[in-house]
């Protein structure tokens, strides 16, 4: 703890003042290894635990800690396999206007076809594609297959709905999403508005300075923008009125729990009444 607080001391570099956050992984002699390399391979797998609960403090090494490890590792050799093998498929779930008994649209959800284990649904394995890095290729992938199955449709005869592609925070930082939506739509004949990018209420208001010039540029292309898990996060309900989007989708959390309970109730119709005001689709 004196450590951390010591490295958490601001250091003035020029004018500007910096302070440090440190992940620490800490493994002990003679329980967690009897020599100097096996000591610092475990306490390097305790400070990736560390960084895994939040970063800016500490973890002692377990046992545990390295079957996590290697079945992480085994889960991102995996994933490059799929890559490559082509093993990753798009089940799409339908969006409904109940009211007018019409398909709004059709949100594409990422399965991956293990050949030995069968379909593996995403929450075991996107984690370890976001920390990887690996989720760059996956998301383009993904990007593609959406749109050239929605203009499959439309050259079909099929109602022209959008087709709904979540972005990861990954993408938001490190992926050029612009270019990426761009080279998809041009690559697939799919009109703009065939296009509807989803982002998780808690990832764009983590990053809503870097992100807001982006959602902007995509609305002026024509794609249509939607927010994931409203409700769930800090927003401020003024952010609504400045953000670029066209669909609202609010958590589960709040609609499971309205038709039992009188908070959740009030608080999704207001969400609902405010998000029409906005002109906004509500999901």
């Amino acid at each position: 703890h004196r450590l951390l607080g010591a490295l958490r001391a601001p250091v003035q570099l020029g004018e500007i003042e910096v302070t440090a956050s440190t992940s620490m992984g800490i493994s002990c002699f003679p329980e967690d290894g009897e020599d100097a390399e096996t000591l610092i391979r475990n306490a390097d797998t305790a400070m990736y635990a560390a960084k895994a609960s939040g970063r800016d403090g500490m973890s002692f090494f377990t046992p545990s800690m390295n079957a996590q490890a290697v079945r992480r590792l085994s889960i991102e050799a995996g994933l490059r396999r799929a890559l490559e093998r082509e093993e990753f498929e798009l089940h799409y779930q339908p969006v409904f206007a109940i009211k007018a008994g019409q398909v709004y649209g059709a949100e594409a959800l990422l399965r991956w076809h293990d050949p030995a284990r069968g379909l593996i649904p995403p929450g075991e394995f996107l984690g370890v594609a976001e920390q990887s890095g690996l989720i760059l290729p996956i998301g383009d992938w993904v990007m593609h297959a959406a749109c050239r199955q929605a203009q499959a449709w439309r050259q079909a005869g099929l109602q022209p709905v959008p087709v709904l592609v979540n972005l990861s925070a990954r993408q938001l930082t490190r992926g050029n999403v612009v270019a990426l939506v761009e080279r998809a739509l041009a690559d697939t004949g799919l009109p703009p508005e065939g296009l509807c990018v989803e982002i998780t209420e808690s990832t764009l208001m983590e990053r809503v300075d870097d992100v807001l010039p982006m959602l902007h540029r995509l609305r002026e292309i024509g794609v249509r923008i939607a927010v994931d898990d409203f409700g769930t996060g800090y927003s401020s309900l003024a952010y609504l009125s400045q953000l670029p989007l066209n669909v609202l989708k609010i958590d589960r959390s709040f609609v499971q729990a309205a038709d039992r309970e009188h908070h959740p109730a009030v608080i999704t119709k207001a969400v609902i009444n405010l998000a029409r005001d906005l002109g906004l689709m509500v999901v």
